[in-house]
C-alpha cells in the first residue's frame, strides 16, 4: 500500500471512530483573542519573552475544576454526562500522572473552580489558554466546553487537547516550524461547511494564522501531537506527504510529554527554599523557569512579599492545606516599570506556598524575592 493509500486509510478508520458523525468531522475552535500590546518603552526582545511564558500557570497551582451537571443554574445545554465527565476525570490525569509541577482537583461547586466544563453540543469544543482562564470570574460562565461525546477515542482526545489548552498549549498545525502551505480556498470550503460552519475569522484564527515562535511550544513542529488537527486530503499543500491528509497517532505524544515536564517541572524543580522575614533570597532563574518558597508566619500580621529586579514576572501566593494548594494573591508586573508585590494579613504558624516564573529579566541572575 502507497503512503498517500494508507493515509487515506487512516483517515476513514478514523472517521468511522467519530460516533454520531458519518461525514466530516468537527474541530476545535478557541475563543478568539485579542493580542497583547506592549507599550512603546517594551523592546522587542522583552516581549517576546513575555508572550513566551505569560500564559504558563506557576509551579505549584492546583486547577481545580468542575463539570457543569443536571440542576446546575445554567443552560441545560452545558450539563453533561456522568460518563462524559468522568473521561474528563481520566484525561486529567493522564495529564498529571507525568509528575508534572501542577495538581488537578475535581470540586463539587462552580464557585471552587477555576476551570469550569461545559457539554454544549451546539457549541463545539474548545478552552480558553492557560492563565487567560483566569479572566473568566464568574463561576456560571465556561472556560471549556465539549461539542461531541467523549466515550469514543477522538472524544478523548479531544478531552486531552482541550486540557493541553489550559495547561498553554496552542494548535500545533499553527507552529511556524510546520511549514505548512494551505490551499486556502480548500480550507475555508471545507470549515464553511458542515459540520463545523465556521466563519472566515475563526478559520484564520483557528488554522490559517501562525502562532508567533515565541509562543510554540518547541523548535520544531509535531505532528503527532494530541494538539494535531486531523486533516483531509487536500487542505494541505506542503509538505508533499501531507498532501493526501493528516492524521495523529493519538494520546499525548513524546514531545507534548516532554513539553508539560520542561514547563511545570515535578521533582525536577529546584529544591525548595524557606522565607525568613527580611532576608532576601537571589531567584537565579533563567527566563521562563519557576520557583517555590515556604513561608510559616512567626505571628499573625500584613506581610508584603515582593520582588527585586529589572525583570517581569507573576507572582503567586498559596495556602498550603490538606486540599491542595489554594491561591490567595498574586501579581504580574510583566510589561511594567514596577516589582510583582503582595500585601496580605497571614496567619502565624500557617503554611504558605510562593510561587514566581520569572518572564524576563534586564540582567541574568540579579532578581530576588523577599519578605517583610
Amino acid at each position: 500500500m502507497s503512503t498517500a493509500t494508507h493515509r487515506a486509510a487512516r483517515i476513514a478508520a478514523a472517521r468511522k471512530a467519530q460516533s454520531g458523525d458519518a461525514g466530516a468531522r468537527r474541530y476545535c475552535a478557541q475563543p478568539m483573542q485579542t493580542p497583547r500590546q506592549f507599550d512603546s518603552n517594551v523592546s522587542a526582545g522583552r516581549a517576546s519573552a513575555i508572550l513566551a511564558s505569560s500564559k504558563k500557570w506557576v509551579n505549584g497551582t492546583q486547577l481545580t475544576y468542575y463539570c457543569f451537571k443536571r440542576g446546575d443554574a445554567v443552560p441545560a445545554a452545558w450539563q453533561g454526562s456522568n460518563e462524559d465527565a468522568g473521561v474528563v476525570e481520566e484525561s486529567f490525569e493522564a495529564w498529571a500522572k507525568l509528575g508534572i509541577g501542577i495538581a488537578f482537583r475535581r470540586v463539587e461547586a462552580a464557585e471552587d473552580a477555576i476551570v469550569r466544563i461545559g457539554f454544549d453540543a451546539q457549541d463545539g469544543s474548545w478552552s480558553y489558554v492557560g492563565r487567560d482562564v483566569l479572566g473568566i470570574r464568574d463561576p456560571l460562565q465556561r472556560t471549556m466546553n465539549f461539542g461531541w461525546p467523549l466515550t469514543t477515542p477522538y472524544g478523548q482526545d479531544t478531552a486531552l487537547h482541550e486540557i493541553g489548552h489550559t495547561l498553554g498549549l496552542e494548535h500545533e498545525h499553527q507552529n511556524p516550524h510546520a511549514g505548512i502551505t494551505w490551499n486556502r480556498q480548500a480550507v475555508i470550503d471545507y470549515f464553511q461547511g458542515p459540520p463545523n460552519f465556521w466563519e472566515e475569522s475563526q478559520i484564520e484564527w483557528n488554522i490559517l494564522r501562525k502562532i508567533p515562535q515565541a509562543e510554540v511550544k518547541g523548535t520544531t513542529w509535531d505532528p503527532d501531537s494530541v494538539m494535531e488537527y486531523q486533516f483531509e486530503p487536500g487542505l494541505i499543500d506542503a509538505p508533499a506527504q501531507y498532501q493526501a491528509g493528516l492524521v495523529p497517532k493519538g494520546g499525548l505524544s513524546y514531545a507534548d510529554k516532554a513539553w508539560v515536564v520542561e514547563t511545570y517541572p515535578g521533582v525536577r524543580a529546584p529544591a525548595m527554599s524557606t522565607l525568613k522575614v527580611g532576608l532576601s533570597q537571589l531567584l537565579k532563574l533563567k527566563a521562563g523557569e519557576t520557583r517555590n518558597f515556604e513561608f510559616i508566619p512567626a505571628r499573625t500580621r500584613t506581610y508584603s512579599i515582593g520582588t527585586f529586579g529589572t525583570s517581569d514576572t507573576v507572582l503567586v501566593l498559596f495556602e498550603v492545606t490538606p486540599a491542595g494548594n489554594v491561591q490567595i494573591a498574586g501579581n504580574d508586573d510583566s510589561g511594567t516599570d514596577l516589582n510583582a508585590r503582595i500585601s496580605m494579613r497571614l496567619q502565624k504558624s500557617r503554611h504558605y506556598l510562593v510561587g514566581v516564573r520569572l518572564f524576563y529579566a534586564d540582567a541574568a541572575l540579579e532578581t530576588s524575592l523577599m519578605v517583610w
